[in-house]
């Protein structure tokens, strides 16, 4: 037997203010796209919004279903519709943001495993870091350099 330590680095910001100008402005517009989700039964709103090489920002938002299986969230809607519209555009940046109707998030959302599991198939396709910046409705913000600190052993194409 062996034991194995695995370490991730992320940065901590204080607010929304402290991030570059570019990332605060891909949050900004992350924290619009959350206004249009669809989220009648949660009451759980997420907003994501991707930066992509050329300059084009896609934005995505969770969307609810009765049946629910069958809802999206946010940074999946993103990162297809990124990959729909620009297949060939390396991605470089994501924002997301998250509110709730029941209560102020004050600590940084983080994407679930499903979304990490396929935004990880779109950083190893690019062989490049996809940035990732998370936060809830206000407060701290949480920024890694690779979508893999998030996932660190991740399922891929080479155990197919």
């Amino acid at each position: 037997m062996k034991k194995v330590e695995i370490k991730t680095e992320i940065t901590v910001f204080d607010s929304i203010e402290e991030l570059q100008d570019v990332t605060r402005n891909l949050m900004h517009v992350a924290i619009e796209a959350k206004k249009n989700a669809y989220a009648p039964y949660s009451k759980f709103k997420v907003g994501a919004a991707i930066l992509l090489e050329n300059g084009t920002i896609v934005t995505g938002n969770n969307q609810e279903n009765a049946a629910y299986p069958s809802g999206m969230c946010a940074e999946r809607v993103a990162i297809w519709k990124a990959s729909s519209e620009f297949p060939n555009e390396k991605i470089l940046k994501l924002a997301i943001t998250a509110s709730s109707s029941s209560q102020i998030l004050h600590e940084p959302v983080a994407p679930c495993g499903g979304c990490r599991q396929t935004l990880s198939e779109y950083e190893l396709k690019q062989k490049d870091k996809i940035e990732v910046c998370f936060m809830g409705e206000i407060g701290k913000i949480i920024m890694t350099d690779s979508l893999l600190n998030l996932l660190p052993i991740a399922f891929d194409k080479s155990f197919l």
